[in-house]
């Protein structure tokens, strides 16, 4: 971390179809050496197979998953006299953007569909219904956090 100054955040432009920039991130976040346009294809192939399943608008249900997957609180370890616990924290706006972006994307890799179009339709659907792997990792987060509770006065 630099005494200086405080690092500039980049912005991201929104994506060209939603113009959104969660789904800029979240493509970004997909995107393997640098091949955007393959990143890009899964997306939004995702985004319009969820439309057609559900019914619904592909913005909100994928709007509605990030939502059920960020967390409020995590656990940091904490080194105190020979000592490590793990301390509850509350998780700052970006961080939890970028959890939960990064769990979906993980399990949906994870997932046994074809294709990774379909992986990430399915994890995003389960999501938005407020099931499936990446919402149960949210759950254990915060169940960890809640169990050491009692270590909170170690906050820094």
């Amino acid at each position: 971390m630099s005494r200086r100054r405080a690092a500039k955040k980049h912005e991201v432009l929104p994506d060209p179809v939603y113009n959104n920039q969660i789904v800029t991130k979240f493509i970004n976040c997909i995107m393997y050496e640098g091949k955007k346009s393959v990143a890009e294809k899964i997306v939004y192939g995702a985004l319009e197979f969820i439309g057609k399943k559900a019914n619904k608008d592909s913005l909100d249900l994928f709007l509605d998953a990030i939502e059920n997957v960020k967390p409020t609180v995590e656990v940091r370890s904490r080194r105190i006299g020979g000592a490590t616990y793990q301390v509850p924290v509350e998780v700052r706006t970006d961080r939890r953007l970028f959890l939960a972006i990064k769990w979906i994307v993980s399990f949906a890799r994870k997932r046994s569909e074809r294709e990774m179009m379909f992986r990430l339709a399915a994890e995003i659907l389960d999501a938005a219904m407020g099931k499936g792997s990446s919402v149960k990792k949210k759950d254990d987060t915060h169940k960890m956090a809640d169990a050491n509770k009692a270590f909170a006065h170690y906050r820094w």
